[in-house]
């Protein structure tokens, strides 16, 4: 897989910008604040609908405009496809694959897959929990494109229900009173409970689709990241990946029986989430625990250790998705500049084979040798081909 052709309208710094590309290596070079992210961010939110730097549209689209417009021309084997996102903050955003008819945003999900690497990787160990359960679940969706539903039904059940306990909450606090034992039912005066044990079910339908999937991802890539992790530092022992789950340290297996574990905790949680007005069981809760040797990486690794492990993250998850039949394109966003020489060496040997691999730097000597091929030099909004 590869994208052969870049256009942005109005998109971050770019009034119109139009980038041919080509299989191979491909770096972007130019001084900090040019636009070389920009190009690379563009790429990487056709591939998740997300950016890696910014959790809304509205920085994405040019200042002083209404929209943002990304398309790309990928390549996948035999097969061509045009991909076209509209960016409208505030409202729906617009999606056509080959010009046809408008489509769903989720719908192009799939197309073009990334793996992306880039110093915020930092934060997957460094971090907070929500850092890292965003990395899982887009790497789960670009597994498996439809899990983009089963995330948005999650989120629409918990925005539900989290305002239902809110105001359940904030009638007890008010003099209302929570009836009913610790378990389910109950009502409390201006906020009516009868309706929980329904949002209970959705949540736990769609949570246990999203936990399954997690766990089975974790499982196979637990021993791809701690063969990365081998090969980018040789000797630095071993790196494991475990689940913390809001809902019990020993999850059952199967997609009904963590659905039933999950509604049981939900009910155990009943009257403190009644009190706190929030949801506190669910995959919203949980948190990929990273281990080097016999301690939690967060806390305890280097700074070198923490980026050799962030760094085997991205790695594995690249090898999980070209195992599975279809290749990524690598992106490479600033990253050399914060490596020492050695993982610098490496990190550029073991991505070189890749089918495509974007990369930005701020000056030439920051692209590795091993990384040689087309180079384009970025300022001002200009993005124009250095030699051949």
């Amino acid at each position: 897989m590869h994208v052969t052709h870049l256009s942005l309208a109005d998109f971050r710094s770019y009034t119109r910008a139009e980038v041919p590309l080509t299989p191979g290596v491909t770096a972007f070079v130019g001084p900090n604040g040019q636009g070389k992210t920009n190009l690379v961010e563009a790429v990487g939110y056709l591939a998740t609908l997300g950016s890696h730097r910014v959790s809304s549209d509205a920085p994405l689209v040019r200042v002083g405009a209404e929209r943002a417009v990304v398309r790309a021309a990928v390549t996948q084997g035999e097969r061509q496809q045009l991909v076209e996102l509209e960016l409208n903050p505030g409202k729906a955003n617009r999606a056509r694959i080959n010009r046809s008819s408008q489509v769903r945003p989720r719908d192009v999900l799939g197309i073009l897959r990334t793996v992306l690497f880039a110093p915020e990787d930092l934060a997957l160990v460094k971090g907070d929990p929500g850092e890292r359960r965003r990395f899982l679940d887009e790497l789960v969706t670009a597994r498996s494109p439809r899990m983009a539903g089963v995330r948005a039904d999650y989120d629409r059940v918990l925005k539900q229900r989290n305002t239902l306990l809110k105001s359940a909450a904030l009638a007890r606090r008010h003099g209302g009173r929570a009836g009913g034992p610790a378990g389910r039912g109950g009502s409390s005066q201006g906020a009516d409970l009868s309706t929980l044990d329904v949002w209970d079910q959705h949540l736990a339908k769609a949570g246990a689709e999203l936990l399954a999937q997690r766990l089975d991802l974790i499982t196979a890539l637990a021993p791809l990241t701690n063969k990365a992790y081998e090969q980018l530092a040789p000797g630095g022992g071993a790196v494991a990946l475990d689940y913390r789950s809001s809902a019990g340290d020993h999850l059952p297996h199967g997609r009904e029986e963590l659905y039933e574990a999950l509604l049981a905790a939900l009910g155990e949680a009943r009257r403190n989430e009644i009190e706190r007005g929030v949801t506190l069981v669910g995959p919203h809760r949980d948190d990929l625990l990273l281990g080097l040797g016999q301690m939690p990486a967060k806390g305890y690794a280097s700074h070198g250790e923490s980026w050799s492990y962030a760094l085997a993250l991205r790695l594995a998850s690249y090898e999980l998705l070209r195992a599975e039949g279809n290749e990524p394109v690598l992106v490479l966003d600033d990253v050399f500049a914060e490596l020492d020489v050695r993982r610098r060496e490496r990190l550029a040997e073991l991505v070189a084979p890749g089918e495509q691999v974007l990369v930005t730097a701020a000056v030439p000597e920051d692209v590795p040798e091993t990384l040689a091929g087309a180079r384009f030099a970025v300022a001002e909004g200009t993005v124009e081909r250095v030699g051949g």
